[in-house]
C-alpha cells in the first residue's frame, strides 16, 4: 500500500472510526467493570444460590417428614 492510497482512503479511514466511537464500540476497562458490577447486581437480585437453594430444599424435606409423622399419628388413632 502506497502513501498516495493511504491518502485517497484516509477521509474514510476516519469516518468509520469516528462511527465507531460514536457508537461506542470500543469501550475502556472502566467502563465495563462498572457493567459486569451492575450485571452481577441484576443476577444477585434474580436469582438464588446453589446453597440457598440446597437449604431450602432440605428445609422442605423436614417440613415433609414433619408431616408425615403427623399424619401417621393421627391416622393410628
Amino acid at each position: 500500500m502506497n502513501k498516495d492510497t493511504l491518502i485517497k482512503y484516509s477521509p474514510y479511514l476516519v469516518f468509520c472510526v469516528a462511527i465507531l466511537l460514536q457508537w461506542r464500540m470500543f469501550v475502556t476497562p472502566e467502563q465495563m467493570e462498572i457493567k459486569h458490577r451492575e450485571i452481577l447486581k441484576d443476577v444477585s437480585q434474580t436469582y438464588t444460590t446453589k446453597e440457598q437453594f440446597n437449604d431450602v430444599k432440605l428445609q422442605l424435606k423436614d417440613m415433609q417428614l414433619k408431616i408425615d409423622k403427623i399424619y401417621e399419628i393421627i391416622t393410628n388413632k
